[in-house]
């Protein structure tokens, strides 16, 4: 049967390569939905047209007369705004790739599992915002999450989900990014070139400069927290440089389970558009007689705080996550407008969760969207604050 697909941030990095393995399957295994875009209304338009979309859906209205040119005399619908993604992610479809990045794609992924549908989660950001409400509406609706980090979706292929008590540990790699044996002195002087320029993926621009700060896997730390029901006590973060390994589930019985590949987006993404079957990708194949080695080591969370801020914020619940996500995201944007030095990342993240520590304790958890989005809000004006006192 044909697979009915939607893709949110269709024009991104998880976006193309979603299209691309889409594009390559044979004719008839999937029909595409909803497209949805930010702002590049000429490669939404192109992919509308490609794969002859029914509805595509434009956030910034600024670029809406160029997609409405662009898509005139075809038969695709057009939506403009934010809250056209919702109505994109409302649609009836059999699968979702929810792949907008930040904190603005909470309500349309929310949208999207209340159809108690298939989703494919590559949003960390819902599950950092809003853990509980999100799993709370994913169980509501029936929904099936399907996690698309590579990371999360390591564990979730080995994993053995009716066992919970037969496991350990789960145990999140991370490449370390470009810095990792960067000496303090150099973190200093990194430039937004330098943080970009990352040695084994092919990501976007806000999720490497996470990665090249550790948030993302600090982000990831309390994704994995929510997606499967574990403590931060049971998850722990090793550096392993080779990106071979993606992680590794530890069983009490000792026996540790990983699962490999290369380092391409395409094979989870692959693995959560075929699930509960496996689609080819065409990814490049492991010759273990060629690697040399693969070699770990712990996190340095003293050149690299932002992994300790990341598990601060889990262990404290409540608020934490949320304000550490927010405060995040505006700092980034600052250094790749290159406004703020690399380090100022974390400064004005820790600044920030002190300032909502202090004032609340993060006592008070979000139990409802527009506690999240109030609370967002909050976070990143008071990030802004804390850019001008640099």
């Amino acid at each position: 049967m044909t697979r009915r697909v939607t893709v949110l941030g269709a024009t991104g990095s998880i976006g193309d390569s979603t299209m691309d393995l889409i594009g390559r399957a044979d004719e008839g295994v999937f029909q595409i939905v909803a497209l949805t875009a930010n702002t590049n209304a000429q490669k939404l338009a192109d992919l509308a047209i490609q794969f002859n979309a029914e509805f595509v859906a434009l956030a910034d209205p600024d670029h809406a007369d160029d997609l409405r040119a662009r898509l005139s005399g075809t038969s695709v619908e057009i939506g403009i705004g934010p809250e056209a993604l919702v109505e994109a992610a409302s649609l009836p479809c059999d699968f979702t790739m929810a792949a907008i990045i930040g904190a603005a794609g909470l309500e349309p992924t929310l949208a999207a599992v209340d159809q108690g549908n298939h989703v494919g989660l590559a949003n960390k950001e819902c599950l950092v915002c809003a853990g509980d409400l999100f799993m709370n509406r994913v169980a509501k609706a029936g929904a099936t999450l399907l996690p698309v980090d590579s990371e999360h979706n390591a564990i979730f292929q080995v994993l053995e989900k009716d066992a919970p008590k037969g496991v350990k540990r789960l145990i999140l790699t991370a490449s370390g990014g470009p810095f990792r044996e960067a000496s303090p002195g150099k973190l200093q002087t990194v430039t937004r070139k330098d943080a970009l320029a990352h040695p084994t993926w092919d990501m976007g621009a806000k999720i490497s400069i996470d990665s090249a700060t550790l948030m993302n896997k600090g982000l990831e730390l309390i994704e994995a927290a929510y997606l499967f029901d574990r403590s931060s006590e049971g998850i722990d973060v090793i550096v392993h440089p080779q990106s071979i390994i993606h992680s590794m589930v530890e069983y009490v019985d000792g026996s540790v389970l990983s699962q490999m590949g290369s380092p391409d987006m395409r094979t989870p993404i692959a693995y959560a558009l075929g699930w509960p079957d496996r689609m080819a990708a065409p990814v490049a194949r492991l010759d273990f007689a060629k690697i040399t080695g693969l070699t770990f080591f712990e996190p340095d969370t003293e050149r690299f705080p932002a992994l300790r801020l990341a598990r601060e914020a889990l262990e404290s619940g409540g608020q934490g996550p949320c304000v550490l996500n927010a405060a995040n995201e505006i700092a980034v944007e600052a250094f790749l407008k290159e406004t703020i030095k690399f380090m100022d990342i974390p400064k004005v993240v820790e600044a920030v969760i002190n300032e909502f520590s202090a004032a609340s304790g993060f006592s008070v958890s979000p139990t409802t969207l527009d506690d999240v989005l109030t609370l967002d809000k909050a976070a990143r004006q008071a990030a802004i604050g804390r850019l001008k006192a640099l």
